[in-house]
């Protein structure tokens, strides 16, 4: 009786150790991109606009002649620093850009928002969804 339970044990042991997971997870949260330009400062700096800026005012900004981008950004410095010290600090350069970044989320989803619902009513019905994502005629 008492060698079954032994080979029952050993058994069971081997399994457990000689088995291995299927699945490899990701134990890292990455967080979403801030553009989805290429990141090379070496060649550009088009991601870290789009990541300091938004990508709707990085694109005015490619517009401005010099003297207007330069005075802008000085006026998006001083929102920048928070404790109007004369510096911007890295805690106060990630606020920024996390703001930034939420700007252009809420302001996209409004966007979206106004696109589904098609009565203007404030409230998106399925059929609303599916006419304005599939195309579907009312």
């Amino acid at each position: 009786m008492a060698v079954p339970r032994l080979l029952l044990c050993l058994s069971l042991s081997v399994l457990c150790v000689s088995g291995k997971p299927t699945e490899k997870k990701d134990r890292v949260h990455h967080e979403a991109q801030l553009s989805d330009k290429v990141h090379d400062d070496a060649r550009n700096f088009d991601y870290d606009h789009d990541a300091f800026l938004g990508a709707d005012e990085a694109k005015t900004f490619d517009q401005l002649t010099p003297e207007e981008s330069k005075e802008r950004l000085g006026k998006i410095v001083s929102k920048i620093d928070e404790d109007k010290d004369g510096f911007v600090t890295v805690e106060e350069l990630k606020d920024w850009i996390k703001f930034a970044q939420k700007r252009w989320i809420y302001e996209d989803v409004e966007r979206q928002w106004k696109g589904h619902d098609l009565n203007e009513d404030g409230l998106i019905s399925w059929e609303e969804y599916k006419n304005a994502t599939y195309g579907y005629v009312l």
